[in-house]
């Protein structure tokens, strides 16, 4: 498997986007519980199947793309290949020095964001940090591992030691990366809407800007057609989050109500296959937390 996706790193990225297509479509053919779900997520959203059909062929651009990022050799630049939207946001908040939360939902290329600004804004000893849940298969969370330890950029897993991480890298003024639609472990998380219906939501987003003071920002890498490469945006992140850990659950679905404000944007390159609405192993149903 590792020589097959070694094999396909050295591939251009029009053709391995080519090959995502078909790729995407086959995995709707053959999982009906995977077509129930992307179809139930895009009709909560109130996203037509018109503008929702085309996310079926992104997902699969999604897997074949991850080759061409993750072993790319360090020194080889993103570059030629990105394009930049709304950068002069990041450019201001990294330029205050309280440190940037950069928020990212399931959406386009988000493997791209953290890449293209270690690249072009972050050094070694100055690195974007973001959150990542390790895989489950050992080869696959190597694979993952060695592909992050990029120049400019840290990772940091999803446990309390990877949240002390990203708090003492903002309070240094860098940067840090998350995506907070991802649904959370049990216990670290409250139920808040999304597109109008509870979902489990992670407290970290929030926490991270209260406790630090650090500058909140939207991004998302949209994928451009033909193999051409990514466009990456920068959004203001406009809700004042209350403070107090009474205000959880208002600041969730605050969060919540920014990554809907991106994935309307651009539906078609939403992950609506995603399981968001889930309820987290051991976890109590919304409707008995709402009680």
């Amino acid at each position: 498997m590792l020589s097959l996706v070694r094999w396909m790193s050295r591939r251009p990225l029009w053709l391995l986007h080519a090959l995502g297509a078909p790729l995407g479509w086959l995995a709707w053919a053959l999982s009906p519980s995977y077509r129930r779900r992307f179809a139930a997520n895009a009709a909560q959203a109130g996203v037509a199947p018109a503008d929702a059909r085309p996310a079926i062929a992104e997902a699969g651009r999604l897997v074949m793309e991850l080759p061409f990022l993750w072993l790319r050799p360090a020194g080889t630049p993103i570059g030629p290949q990105l394009h930049w939207q709304g950068e002069t946001l990041l450019e201001a908040a990294l330029a205050q020095g309280r440190g940037v939360v950069i928020l990212t939902p399931h959406m386009g290329c988000f493997e791209v964001t953290a890449q293209a600004i270690a690249e072009r804004y972050c050094r070694a000893d100055k690195p974007i940090t973001v959150l990542y849940r390790p895989a489950r298969k050992a080869w696959l969370r190597a694979l993952e591992e060695d592909s992050r330890a990029r120049a400019g950029l840290a990772t940091a897993p999803a446990s309390l030691a990877g949240v002390r991480q990203m708090i003492r890298a903002l309070r240094r003024g860098e940067a840090v990366g998350l995506l907070p639609d991802q649904v959370p472990p049990d216990g670290m998380g409250v139920w808040a809407p999304f597109f109008g219906k509870p979902a489990y939501t992670m407290t970290l987003a929030a926490r991270l800007i209260q406790q630090t003071g650090a500058v909140p920002l939207l991004t998302w890498g949209e994928r451009l057609p033909q193999g051409a490469g990514y466009t990456v945006h920068f959004e203001t992140f406009d809700e004042v989050l209350p403070p107090g850990a009474e205000a959880q659950a208002e600041c969730a679905a605050i969060v919540n109500r920014a990554m809907e404000r991106l994935i309307l944007q651009r539906p078609q390159q939403y992950l609506w296959g995603y399981h968001r609405y889930k309820q987290p192993r051991g976890g109590a149903p919304a409707e008995t937390q709402n009680k």
